[in-house]
């Protein structure tokens, strides 16, 4: 038996595995089906949009949703560079440039002030940003009541990478609500998932219709195989829309239990000087990850130290995502940078968050915790 606590393990329980009976039992084995068609609707209802195209992944969302707002070859889109690799890889697989906006220190999120810097550059130098796509980070939903003026202000619309705030809100919105378009993923580490998947959101018909279109292999409606554009195999398997409304069923449960992992790790480093956890007050997160930045002089202790501590007792444990401006593959891209997304990356640590973690493998993180604290006091 595997003892390894990870740090967000899918949660699945019987009313996931009966779903997924239920669909195999239906007949509906192919992609596409109802159930792909009734989460489609679960979702978009949930969020507040009028529309929701169930994806094979958050990449193949936000790569469409770029293509369906007209981004192409030799455009220039605007992102955070605290984020995962798809993000950026997306931009890049429509032909267009990324360019990488630091962050603020307190939630990692985009810094509307330094954006605003990067698109008022970008214009007087004939050179404007053609779309903004900024990222919640680990689950805290960015500052779209700043990032969308911005928009208006440039005419450039907004496509949101919601990847990891499904549930979360912003000035009482919900995340994936906000923008010409959102995305979420449904990955296994997600806050809900579907294995692999991803949806994007919108209230923009058209753009739905599109990114239904060119999901599909951009097949014309005629009895034979015709394309005048160049497709995509994109759509999600009606069995795993069967496994993502039952996940959705439970959603606000999982959000709870990991929010109540943030508040054990919360009071448990209230204690640790130069320890704090990482992002504002919770409020409106949904607390998919619970992680710490660690004052290294004050602490006396590096979060490396902390990690290969967890890891010998077989815990997950992984720092915060390292810049794209410090991706190899990104060298040499244009950046406006303040310095924080390298400070997050070297300091920061994130903890076991998941919400199938145990009260017995909670305990035996804390127990660990407690150990390695103790013994640097």
């Amino acid at each position: 038996m595997n003892d390894r606590i990870y740090m967000s393990s899918p949660d699945i329980g019987e009313a996931e595995k009966s779903a997924v009976r239920a669909a195999m039992d239906s007949g509906w084995i192919a992609p596409l089906g109802p159930e792909v068609d009734g989460f489609e609707q679960d979702l978009a209802a949930r969020v507040g949009v009028a529309h929701g195209v169930a994806l094979s992944s958050g990449t193949a969302a936000l790569h469409l949703g770029l293509l369906g707002l007209g981004i192409g070859p030799g455009d220039i889109v605007v992102t955070s560079s605290m984020t995962f690799a798809a993000t950026a890889n997306a931009i890049v697989y429509t032909g267009a440039t990324p360019v990488f906006v630091d962050s603020d220190s307190e939630t990692g999120n985009i810094d509307v002030g330094l954006l605003a810097e990067a698109l008022s550059t970008l214009a007087s130098e004939g050179t404007p940003a053609k779309a903004i796509v900024p990222v919640d980070l680990l689950g805290k939903a960015v500052d779209y009541t700043s990032v969308e003026l911005l928009a208006r202000r440039y005419g450039i619309p907004v496509l949101a990478d919601a990847a990891e705030s499904l549930g979360a809100t912003h000035a009482g919105r919900a995340a994936g609500s906000f923008g010409a378009a959102s995305i979420v993923s449904f990955n296994g580490n997600k806050i809900m998932t579907t294995s692999g998947g991803g949806m994007l959101l919108t209230d923009d018909e058209a753009l739905a219709q599109r990114t239904r279109y060119l999901a599909t292999q951009a097949r014309q409606p005629v009895a034979h195989y015709e394309h005048t554009d160049i497709g995509y195999n994109y759509r999600l398997s009606n069995l795993l829309a069967a496994l993502g409304r039952a996940q959705l069923a439970r959603l606000d449960e999982m959000i709870a239990r990991r929010r109540e992992l943030r508040a054990v790790y919360t009071q448990f480093f209230a204690t640790v000087d130069g320890v704090r956890i990482f992002g504002r007050d919770g409020a409106e997160d949904n607390c998919w990850l619970t992680s710490i930045v660690v004052d290294r002089e004050e602490s006396g202790f590096t979060p490396s130290e902390l990690q290969i501590f967890l890891a010998n007792r077989d815990i997950e444990s992984r720092p915060l995502w390292k810049p794209m401006h410090l991706q190899p593959v990104f060298a040499g891209a244009r950046t406006f940078l303040n310095g924080n997304s390298e400070q997050l990356f070297s300091n920061g640590l994130t903890l076991p968050s998941g919400s199938a973690l145990s009260p017995t493998q909670l305990r035996r993180v804390m127990d660990s915790l407690t150990l390695f604290v103790e013994a640097r006091r």
